[in-house]
């Protein structure tokens, strides 16, 4: 998980640095991640068979990879015009939307610590989203979106459980998500949005970070699903706050972008109320065994 968390924001460095320096539209390079993930795990698929698309549950798979791809493209165009920090701190609201939808839906006991530490990290993401709202507009918001679809696609993990394989998982998921993003940039194009725009990269360096970034995908989320089989979410929800050193170092070595002081404030509310959830519910896991 930890291994994951530090690579995962290159993903998303690469997207900034296919729309900034080659001209590609986030639906675009959205398209090719889950184009090149699919293609990414073929050679597994190869020593499997035919089997990997028996799926038992393929709509439900299908599914998590639409909402994933959805997620994804709202993560990419935000990325394009906003600092990489920015987007992933707005983005951790994820783990306060988790823990509402398991009341709500789940119906799991949620206490007024919990609730609270809901509030103040919403608080901490607003620090964070109103000068970026100034600049930036309805795009600072993207970041929220695309959290409540993740959310839902981390249900859909819960749902599914372990009725299909890794490997099914991960091949329905790119496959959901290709055919999904084929759609959006059809539509999107034909309605003359500039963000689903169909391009070729223009340089061979482009096209290989297209391929690394599906490689990514792929074989890095294929450890994140292994990991949540391994351990309960409260140990391993933490860890994705690695992404956030990732986000700040690329962010700054590769588009001179850094938080300011009241961003960092902001970040620093979010992840302290994130893991104040975290550790209740692990505490209120350890008091029901």
């Amino acid at each position: 998980m930890t291994i994951c968390m530090v690579i995962l924001p290159v993903m998303d460095a690469i997207a900034k640095y296919m729309a900034t320096f080659e001209a590609m539209s986030p639906g675009q390079v959205t398209f090719y991640r889950f184009f090149f993930q699919l293609v990414c795990v073929l050679p597994l698929v190869y020593f499997t068979g035919a089997a990997v698309f028996r799926a038992k549950r393929p709509w439900m798979n299908l599914l998590r990879g639409v909402l994933h791809a959805g997620a994804s493209l709202m993560f990419f165009v935000a990325v394009k015009y906003m600092p990489l920090a920015d987007v992933f701190a707005i983005y951790f609201v994820e783990p306060f939307m988790l823990t509402m939808m398991s009341a709500i839906f789940l119906g799991e006991k949620v206490g007024w610590r919990r609730w609270l530490a809901i509030v103040i990290g919403f608080g901490g993401a607003m620090i964070v989203i109103q000068p970026s709202y100034a600049i930036f507009g309805w795009t600072a918001l993207l970041p929220v979106a695309c959290a409540f679809l993740y959310t839902l696609y981390l249900f859909l993990n819960r749902a599914i459980g372990e009725a299909d394989s890794l490997l099914v998982m991960q091949t329905m998921a790119g496959l959901g998500g290709t055919l999904f993003m084929l759609g959006a940039l059809s539509i999107g194009s034909d309605l003359g949005g500039a963000d689903f725009q169909p391009s070729l990269p223009a340089t061979w360096l482009g096209l290989l970070l297209l391929v690394l970034l599906g490689s990514i995908s792929g074989y890095m989320h294929l450890l994140v699903v292994r990991a949540f089989r391994l351990a309960p979410l409260s140990l391993l929800a933490p860890f994705q706050y690695f992404e956030i050193i990732s986000a700040t170092v690329l962010g700054y070595a590769l588009f001179d972008d850094f938080p300011t002081a009241s961003k960092w404030l902001g970040i620093a509310i979010i992840v302290a109320s994130g893991l104040f959830i975290i550790w209740r519910e692990r505490l209120k896991s350890k008091q029901a065994a």
